[in-house]
């Protein structure tokens, strides 16, 4: 970025996530027997978010990115009207 108008280059950003939740309410599953247990969540047993992080990132980034860009032709347009 140069003067807040890309290059071409690569834009490198750091990203940070919140530790996930883990559900406390009752669910039904099986087991590895096929045979229905209920699982309880007890403790911090997160599920890692890591496969999913990219997906994500790239998602909030396209967003941001069009969201400037419709700003910065709303104001072009204002200002012709």
């Amino acid at each position: 970025m140069q003067g807040g108008i890309s290059n071409g280059e690569d834009i490198y950003f750091r990203v940070a996530f919140k530790p996930v939740a883990t559900i406390m309410k009752d669910q039904d599953s099986i087991n590895e027997k096929g045979e229905k247990v209920i699982v309880s969540g007890k403790g911090r047993h997160d599920p890692c978010v890591v496969p999913r992080a990219v997906p994500i990132v790239e998602a909030m980034a396209a967003l941001v990115l069009v969201d400037f860009l419709l700003r910065d032709r709303a104001t072009k347009f204002s200002a012709l009207a």
